[in-house]
């Protein structure tokens, strides 16, 4: 089955032009603006969202907002605003990815291609049954990462995790106290070669802190080491005074 792409901007050449490269491998949905988004999602199971940030009716940013309290698909935003502070905020709010207008769409393509494979293996993992080393939560202080469920578990609650935000924390607890370059963030968790995209790293790391720490301002867990990276504690650092 195909996997089912919907198209969310106000400009019509902007829709065509995607669709014209998109439809020989997906199922194009489209929509001109964020209200017509919001049917779309309601009426059809949608794999992946590609939106426009300056729409009538309902803007991007309203959307992606809307997106992220109901479902944990890719979203790559597709926008004519250039400023770093545009890209921080979209990815902020929970965009997995953001290019500007003008674009190439053999761009576009090869990235949404990149976001659903990497949603493909997250659900694939989620699913799967390793071996029972894979499956044995990772535990320090009060968090318990749970493998089977890619969830993390925090003082008994449970907090929903994306794929990036799993992978990332699976990453630092697995090897405590090692020191993460962002190179090597950026390659192990995405999997693509890293760009000096330093403004990726930063937001998601600031994501996960705000699900982890009590103060994301004085982190207990994820530490940035100036100049190298970022690290997470061992178990040892939390007791001590």
């Amino acid at each position: 089955m195909r996997s089912k792409i919907l198209l969310v901007d106000d400009d019509p050449d902007i829709i065509e032009l995607l669709k014209l490269f998109l439809e020989k491998e997906y199922k194009v949905l489209v929509a001109h603006n964020g209200l017509e988004a919001i049917e779309c999602f309601m009426r059809h199971s949608i794999d992946l969202a590609v939106i426009d940030l300056m729409m009538p009716a309902l803007d991007g940013y309203e959307l992606l907002q809307w997106i992220r309290k109901q479902y944990k698909l890719p979203v790559l935003i597709v926008s004519a605003k250039q400023q770093e502070t545009d890209k921080i905020a979209g990815l902020g709010l929970g965009a997995d990815d953001f290019v500007t207008k003008p674009f190439s769409p053999l761009e576009v393509v090869a990235r949404i291609q990149a976001q659903l494979r990497r949603s493909y293996e997250f659900n694939d993992h989620a699913r799967s049954f390793p071996d029972e080393r894979e499956t044995l939560p990772l535990k320090l202080g009060e968090l318990v990462l749970d493998h089977e469920a890619c969830m993390l578990i925090k003082r008994g609650e449970a907090i929903a995790l994306s794929a990036i935000e799993y992978k990332l924390l699976k990453l630092f607890m697995s090897r405590p106290g090692r020191i993460y370059t962002k190179k090597q963030i950026f390659e192990t968790v995405w999997e693509e070669p890293y760009f000096a995209d330093d403004n990726t790293i930063m937001v998601q790391i600031s994501r996960l802190r705000d699900k982890i720490e009590d103060s994301s301002r004085d982190p207990q867990y994820i530490k940035t080491i100036r100049g190298l990276g970022y690290r997470f504690v061992k178990e040892e650092e939390l007791h001590e005074p």
